[in-house]
């Protein structure tokens, strides 16, 4: 077979394209905002190491001189650990707002993602070009679940470096060594090589919000976002008040999680943790821990990125029936992107 046979192919040449003008119609969004964001915490960082010295200068607190090698060699091995899992919680923490402005530069990039070229009338000219449908709407997707979450983990893994570093500056300014306990690469490398192995989970987890959304975008003649949320609100509110659910031996919850729940937050990266087959997996891999009530925040931050948890959800039916569901809508706003052209403001 030859090499240069997926490189050459015409097909994958023109959808490559088509991601990269989906970049660069949209690199606001997918570049600028998760930067901006990984500046804003640096600056915050920045604010309180200076707020910490000076407040330190004012009581005459002195820091500076503090053994922390000695320290980290006479750790035991659990405590080491322990500290390992918090700085590692501490900086997935820390990554969370860029993870949430990915989830709005998601949201509404897919709304308008077909809605707005049928707005402005410029799908006139695109369907002149030599360009199917199919790759015009896949390449969305492609732009919305993978492009853009590995443009956030990235700016998460420069943020976490630049924490770091700034970290290890201003200790080292003061006389201390912290360098033995932040810099750890075996723990760096797993929360940096879990965070990309999210990326694929977190699109497979997403297809019902994607399909949803690409769906709405593809017919709604005007105010999508509307129909986008207001339309599965409307339907549960009336699903419980009929109790239709109950009349087929189903509670109303089972709508708002599977049905609602999974059309509108499934592009949060990371909201599979919530499904109980994720959960069953964490319990069983922490059922021989002691785990504290001080604890649990760090251990739930960490089980966000375990691979049990991630094991768990590729083995569950939730997670394909909702692929399944998402590729049909997906299926259908192709067939929408075919037959309608006109939209309205």
């Amino acid at each position: 077979m030859n090499p240069n046979a997926i490189t050459t192919n015409p097909s994958l040449r023109t959808f490559g394209w088509l991601v990269k003008r989906e970049y660069w119609e949209h690199r606001n969004g997918f570049l600028r905002a998760p930067l901006i964001i990984a500046a804003v915490l640096i600056f915050i960082v920045l604010a309180a190491f200076i707020t910490a010295d000076v407040t330190a200068h004012r009581h005459g607190i002195n820091i500076s001189g503090l053994n922390i090698s000695q320290l980290a060699e006479k750790m035991s091995p659990e405590a080491a650990e322990k500290f390992a899992l918090g700085l590692d919680a501490g900086m997935l923490g820390m990554s969370a707002p860029i993870m949430v402005g990915l989830t709005f530069v998601m949201f509404f990039y897919l709304l308008g993602a077909l809605y707005d070229d049928r707005r402005d009338r410029s799908v006139l000219f695109f369907k002149s070009l030599p360009i199917s449908d199919v790759s015009t709407v896949l390449s969305k997707v492609a732009a919305a679940v993978l492009l853009a979450p590995a443009i956030a983990v990235v700016a998460c893994i420069a943020l976490q470096l630049a924490f770091l570093i700034l970290t290890s500056i201003y200790a080292l300014l003061h006389g201390t060594n912290v360098l033995p306990l932040l810099w750890r690469p075996t723990h760096l490398f797993a929360i940096w090589f879990k965070l990309v192995l999210m990326i694929p989970l977190n699109a497979l987890w997403a297809l019902p919000s994607v399909g949803w959304l690409l769906l709405c975008s593809s017919f709604v003649r005007s105010k999508p976002f509307l129909v986008a949320v207001l339309l599965p609100l409307l339907v549960g509110f009336v699903v419980g008040w009929i109790n239709l659910m109950q009349s087929l031996a189903l509670p109303s919850s089972w709508y708002w999680r599977y049905i609602f729940g999974r059309i509108e937050f499934s592009l949060w990266p990371g909201s599979w943790l919530f499904s109980s087959f994720a959960n069953n997996a964490i319990n069983v891999s922490n059922s021989g821990d002691n785990i504290n009530i001080g604890m649990a925040k760090t251990d739930f931050l960490n089980a966000l990125v375990s691979f049990d948890s991630m094991l768990g959800v590729l083995a569950s039916p939730e997670l394909w029936i909702g692929a399944v569901a998402g590729v049909a809508m997906i299926a259908a706003a192709i067939h929408f992107r075919r037959s309608r052209t006109e939209a309205y403001s």
